[in-house]
């Protein structure tokens, strides 16, 4: 093995192996929603929970896999963005978002998603999804933190008029009251 280039070629090699033993592949993961999401979406639509309850299965997942470590994100946004692009293509009847709160693009985007759910001909191409997973563990994991979800939460509250506001902490309210308070405890 006195050529150089061949040289190079098997250390390339040797390297590529290292790194894929040493982490586990989850490309797979990153894409697919896991059973346990899609059982507990599917338990919610037969309890005649709303479509965006349904959604919020697959967005706690996603904050969940920034959370362990699986990919970062940008921002807490685009962790929720990655969750309801996966809910409508596994199928939850999500409306595309209104034109004055989004781009152009990203309505698209999501009447694609629509599309998708409806329509399983084609395989996922290998090299993109190879490309967004890697482009994702480049990213922060802080966008999962519970400030950075607490400042999205308060942002997006803030957004909302009062009357939207305030009816929704009615329905928090019975909530509660129809559950008893001993069923959530804050975790540290």
């Amino acid at each position: 093995m006195s050529d150089p280039g061949l040289r190079n070629a098997a250390a390339r090699l040797l390297l590529k192996r290292l790194r894929e033993e040493s982490t586990p592949s989850l490309r797979g993961e990153a894409t697919m929603p896991e059973k346990r999401t899609l059982e507990r979406a599917r338990r919610d639509k037969a309890q005649g929970k709303s479509a965006s309850t349904q959604a919020g299965e697959f967005v706690r997942e996603e904050i969940d896999h920034v959370r362990e470590g699986k990919h970062g994100a940008r921002s807490t946004r685009q962790a929720i963005a990655i969750g309801l692009s996966k809910a409508r293509r596994a199928g939850v009847k999500l409306q595309p978002p209104r034109g004055k709160t989004t781009s152009a693009e990203t309505r698209r985007q999501a009447k694609r998603d629509i599309q998708r759910s409806r329509s399983r001909s084609r395989r996922p191409s290998t090299t993109r999804s190879r490309a967004t997973f890697k482009a994702l563990t480049k990213e922060n994991r802080s966008a999962g933190s519970r400030e950075a979800l607490s400042r999205q939460a308060r942002g997006a509250a803030a957004r909302r008029p009062k009357a939207a506001r305030s009816q929704a902490a009615r329905r928090a309210a019975v909530t509660r009251a129809h559950k008893g308070a001993g069923g959530r405890r804050r975790a540290r």
